[in-house]
């Protein structure tokens, strides 16, 4: 199923704007859990809440072979109709990044991955060749370091802006968003405006200290949507005990109807 639809589908089928990023650090693990019996039990607790999941490679990748075949059964976990983000922030010359679609896209099934869009255009279309695929592009993200890059001038405007623009003129497909933080409302807004239609993908909120009624507001188009707002550590590592499940469950559903009663405040984005 084409990744805008199926987003778009189960936002409404849960009322959520809320993505879990399924992010297992090892030394955060409950005792005797494997990786994969961890991320099931998360995903069986808060499946009906979410508007989707996103698996951040790194942390399959660094457990090696077995982190890897941990992902390919936490893939086969998530329900169908929930769409899955692969964060791999991929980013290569062409003949690469077209291995890299293929991993992404023809192997592990991702509805949907992160990119780095520096090395431009042709960096890019390997992966824009999967039509039905949603491409979010590395535009201002939430680390500290972002501003080393991300707020240079280049033509009067800071260069996040510049890859928002650019986003816009390679759309052909509508299925390009982009990746901005939630620490970063300002800069938020403005992108929001640049490109009111198209999707963006939040991080930031929870651990990392995004202000969520601020995010909302920035981040939602005039309809209150087309925004897909994430959220790890603070609900996967909710409670260290063997109620953690439980405990993410309640997090996530707390996270899920506090962005619901911003959304239905009278401050759209413009």
């Amino acid at each position: 199923m084409e990744f805008t639809r199926k987003l778009r589908e189960a936002t409404a089928r849960n009322n959520s704007l809320l993505c879990i990023g399924l992010d297992p650090d090892p030394e955060r693990l409950p005792a005797g859990l494997t990786i994969a019996q961890f991320n099931r039990e998360v995903i069986e607790a808060t499946n009906d809440l979410v508007c989707a999941y996103k698996p951040n490679l790194a942390f399959y990748e660094a457990a090696g072979l077995e982190g890897v075949k941990s992902l390919e059964h936490t893939l086969s976990l998530i329900p169908p109709n929930i769409p899955v983000i692969g964060d791999a922030k991929r980013g290569d010359i062409g003949n690469t990044a077209r291995m890299y679609a293929r991993s992404l896209f023809d192997v592990f099934g991702f509805d949907a991955v992160t990119l780095s869009p520096y090395l431009g255009l042709d960096s890019i279309e390997p992966f824009m060749v999967y039509s039905t695929k949603g491409l979010f592009l590395l535009c201002r993200t939430s680390n500290p370091g972002a501003r080393d890059f991300q707020d240079l001038e280049v033509e009067g405007h800071p260069l996040y802006e510049h890859v928002a623009l650019k986003a816009l003129e390679w759309n052909a497909h509508g299925n390009l968003g982009l990746v901005v933080g939630a620490t970063h409302v300002r800069e938020l807004a403005r992108i929001r405006h640049l490109c009111p239609d198209m999707p963006l993908l939040i991080p930031g909120v929870g651990t990392q200290g995004g202000d969520l009624p601020e995010v909302v507001k920035s981040g939602t188009d005039r309809a209150g949507g087309n925004a897909i707002i994430n959220s790890s550590r603070a609900i996967l590592f909710a409670s260290a005990g063997p109620d953690f499940a439980e405990a993410a469950r309640r997090v996530a559903m707390i996270t899920r109807d506090s962005i619901n009663r911003y959304r239905e405040a009278p401050h759209r984005s413009e």
